[in-house]
């Protein structure tokens, strides 16, 4: 599994860990989020990018994504869920990775859904199943983890 990091380019995700811990521990004071978002761009194929940002509160960031592709067309309802599932998915890696280490921080999962727009049905289906996963969903316009930072990738 690799990433792409505009700062590092391809590492894999034991690098990405290694990197966002370095980060942490350079700054014991400051807090800290892990956010994870997923967007998609449907098309002959639809590719999925999932973005993977460490968020140093009031100080700055650091990003990572990784892109995959799914060969078939999925339907919008079909494709929200695959996001948050890659997202959960990618939270689950990324807590293995990290045990050890033990850092304290807030996990966030960003969903491309809003109260406007076509999504707004699945709302509470969603943050319900990122909820009951122990995470905290987030959705628009506070989920900029995939509707700014993932969206950008998918193009």
């Amino acid at each position: 599994m690799y990433f792409v990091s505009p700062t590092r380019g391809k590492i894999t995700a034991k690098e990405m860990c290694d990197d966002i811990l370095d980060f942490v521990h350079e700054h014991p004071k400051d807090r800290f989020r892990l956010i994870i978002g997923t967007d998609s761009q449907p098309g002959q194929q639809t590719c999925f990018v999932t973005a993977v940002i460490i968020h140093r509160e009031g100080k700055g960031a650091r990003f990572y994504f990784r892109r995959t592709y799914h060969k078939t067309p999925l339907t919008l309802r079909h494709r929200i869920f695959e996001e948050a599932t890659r997202s959960l998915e990618m939270a689950g890696t990324l807590i293995q990775f990290m045990a050890d280490m033990n850092p304290e921080l807030t996990i966030e999962i960003h969903v491309d859904i809003g109260e406007k727009g076509r999504t707004r049905e699945l709302i509470q289906q969603v943050v319900n199943m990122i909820n009951m996963s122990g995470f905290l969903a987030k959705v628009k316009p506070h989920s900029y983890g995939a509707t700014k930072v993932a969206d950008r990738f998918t193009k």
